[in-house]
């Protein structure tokens, strides 16, 4: 079971999240241009070089500050490509992820590859970056982005409700990664975690704790109506949620 936690965090816990602060720095520079020097290697060779940063942080986050994590209902997870819907409360999904499917696109904002260091990495995992701003041509380079990496061997992750948000509450689900599934028939895994309550949105502070990360049923997206697959997803995700309770000890 876990306990409240207190209302502010003990000298440790500071301690901690400073220390795992100052090595995501350093090996956030060192890999970001490094990164740089993989753009001659074919896509799937250069996001097992690129995604070692991954493995690094999220060993940092259970060396530094006790952060681990564990995976419910892996088995549903299919062997073909498929577009994952998660629920997104933090960045720990974006580096967990990695780990948990297989070779992964994410769908993000094309600002973000302007981000330096942070969005030259982006930059070489050949994302769907995509012009938000753009309404229904959003969506056209979505399905069209996202065809063309799935037909390579990727799986596209998107987060539904578009940014972040805090644990406990809900955001508006997008139609864009129901509108892909629909396009492309591919197959949907919806996700449920609880990151948000031990690494919070732009949070200095990282609790220890486990974080769970449950993996849903498949949804098939051939003839189904994307907003009809939004709903599966939203209601699966959203009634996950209070079982998974709080991750931090």
């Amino acid at each position: 079971m876990t306990r409240a936690a207190p209302a502010s965090p003990p000298l440790g816990v500071i301690v901690r999240s400073a220390v795992f602060a100052l090595a995501q720095a350093a090996t956030t520079v060192v890999f970001a241009i490094a990164s740089l020097f993989t753009w001659p290697l074919p896509p799937f060779a250069r996001y097992r070089v690129i995604t070692q940063w991954t493995r690094i942080q999220l060993w940092l986050l259970d060396a530094i500050c006790d952060m681990r994590w564990r995976v419910l209902h892996a088995e549903r997870i299919p062997t073909q490509p498929a577009v994952v819907l998660s629920k997104h409360q933090s960045a720990w999904e974006t580096l967990a992820f990695q780990k948990i499917f297989p070779p992964q696109v994410w769908v993000l904002k094309r600002e973000l590859l302007r981000v330096p260091f942070f969005g030259w990495g982006l930059a070489m995992l050949s994302p769907v970056a995509i012009d938000r701003a753009s309404g229904r041509q959003a969506l056209k380079q979505l399905v069209e982005q996202g065809r063309e990496r799935m037909a390579r061997g990727f799986w596209v992750v998107i987060f539904p409700e578009g940014t972040r948000v805090p644990p406990g509450q809900r955001g508006e689900y997008r139609i864009g990664g129901a509108w892909l599934a629909a396009a492309t028939g591919a197959v949907v895994v919806p996700v449920a975690h609880n990151a948000g309550t031990v690494y919070g949105r732009n949070a200095f502070i990282k609790w220890p704790g486990t974080i769970t990360v449950s993996i849903g049923p498949t949804i098939d997206g051939r003839g189904r109506r994307a907003d009809d697959i939004l709903k599966q997803v939203e209601t699966w995700i959203e009634d996950e949620m209070p079982r998974l309770g709080s991750a931090r000890v």
